[in-house]
Parts: C-alpha cells; structure tokens; sequence
C-alpha cells in the first residue's frame, strides 16, 4: 500500500493499543491536506512542517501562497519566531501557520503548520522540536546499529523481532549516555536545585531589605525607633522559624 495509507493505518491502531497521542508530528513529505483530513478524522491533531510548494491557504477572504503569506508578518524581530497566521486549506480545514527563522539560511523561513490553532506559537515550536530526537533515533538505528541491512527475513515475525533487538540496542546505548552526560538524569533532584537557586535569591534580598531597615531606623529619633522596633520584633515572632533564624543576625544592638 502507500506510504500516506500506511501511516493512517498506524496512527489509527495506535489507540487501540493503548498508545495515546495529542498530536502527529510530520515531515514536509505527509504535511499535505488529505493526509491532514484523514488524521484530523481520527480524532489526534498534526503538527507538521510545509513545503513551498503551489498550494494555497484562504486569509481575510483570499487565496495566498506560503511565501504571500510571509508580508503579513514583521520580519524585523531578533527572535526565531517571527509570527503566525490562521488560514484555512482549499478543503476548509482551519490550521495556523508558524513563521520561523530558517537558521541555515538566514533570509528564509520555514513554515510549521498546526491544526491545533488554540496552541502558542511558542508551544507549537517546541513540540514539533521533537522530531529531531525521532530522526537521530533512525539515522543511530539505520547507521550504527545496522537496521534494515544485518538481517533480511520474509517472515513477518522474524522481522518484528529483529527491529526489536535493534531498538533494545539503541536504549541500552542512550540509557549510559544520558547516565554519563546528560544532566536530565538527575530528575527530581535537578528541579530541586532550581528551587534552592530561587530560594537563595528571595533569601539575600529579605536580608538586603532587613540590613537597610534596621541602619535606616539609627537615624529616625528614640521615640519613633522604639515603636518601631516593637512592632517589628511582633512581627518577626508571628513568623515561621526559619525566617527567625534568618534574620537572627540584625539585631537591634548592631
């Protein structure tokens, strides 16, 4: 059958097999409007990239192509993200499209189109993001790990089996690599350290603002600083005790 026929078939059976998906990500090679509808048909959405090709997108009640799209969005930003447009496809579909620095061409774009057009650009960028883990998975599978060449069988089951012994490979291999160099590792623990970093910096600017409170108030007279130094000794006692502690140090006698 076809590669498009294939695919739908796949992303179809997927569900019933428990796989479950917010979206199809797709290269310029299936981001085509059938193949949009059949997969919008099974109820996932698609984020693919497109292809300047002929094709032509209805906005503000006309037909544009991709690159008569492009004077509808400043270009004069410094981000990779110029902007985005929703349009609807020849069939009706409504999609938005994506206008992102090309990096290996500077004075062009690429187009990343989504037919979940309540997602940011941001967003839509970010997830598409991951295919590039999905193509270095194939070229270390297809390159290093011999699939398709070290073993040929015209049993459906031996095939199988063999995808599956080079796939074990290839997360055997990633497992040590991110063990060694990859800080994601870590997990929880890395989050935790942001969070420490964060609280390290509420913590200098609650000492900075105490420090200057307390020189401040040697300057105001004895009535007015003994008010105050009753009402900020309330103050610190109704606190947790690791406050306390941490302004232990600004004493009044200092």
């Amino acid at each position: 059958m076809h590669k498009t026929d294939a695919a739908i078939r796949l992303i179809s059976n997927a569900p019933a097999a428990g796989i479950k998906a917010d979206y199809v990500l797709m290269d310029t090679w299936f981001t085509t409007e059938p193949m949009l509808r059949e997969i919008l048909d099974t109820g996932i959405d698609a984020i693919g990239m497109v292809k300047q090709l002929k094709q032509r997108y209805t906005y503000r009640g006309r037909q544009y192509t991709l690159p008569e799209l492009k004077k509808f969005v400043g270009f004069s930003g410094a981000g990779n993200i110029f902007g985005s447009l929703v349009v609807t496809t020849k069939a009706g579909i409504p999609v938005k499209i994506i206008f992102v620095r090309n990096r290996s061409r500077k004075s062009e774009c690429l187009y990343i189109l989504s037919t979940d057009i309540t997602l940011e650009d941001a967003e839509i960028v970010r997830i598409y993001g991951n295919r590039w883990s999905i193509e270095c998975f194939f070229k270390a599978s297809k390159s290093f790990l011999k699939l398709g060449t070290e073993f040929q069988s015209h049993n459906y089951g031996a095939m199988v089996s063999h995808r599956a012994i080079v796939f074990t490979r290839y997360i055997i291999l990633e497992w040590i690599r991110r063990n060694q160099n990859d800080q994601k590792t870590y997990g929880e623990l890395f989050f935790m350290f942001c969070e420490d970093i964060q609280d390290m910096d509420l913590t200098n600017a609650l000492l900075s603002l105490m420090a200057l409170f307390v020189e401040h108030m040697s300057m105001l007279s004895s009535d007015i600083t003994s008010v105050l130094k009753s009402k900020v000794t309330e103050w610190i006692a109704s606190q947790p005790k690791f406050i306390q502690a941490l302004i232990a140090n600004h004493c009044w006698e200092s």
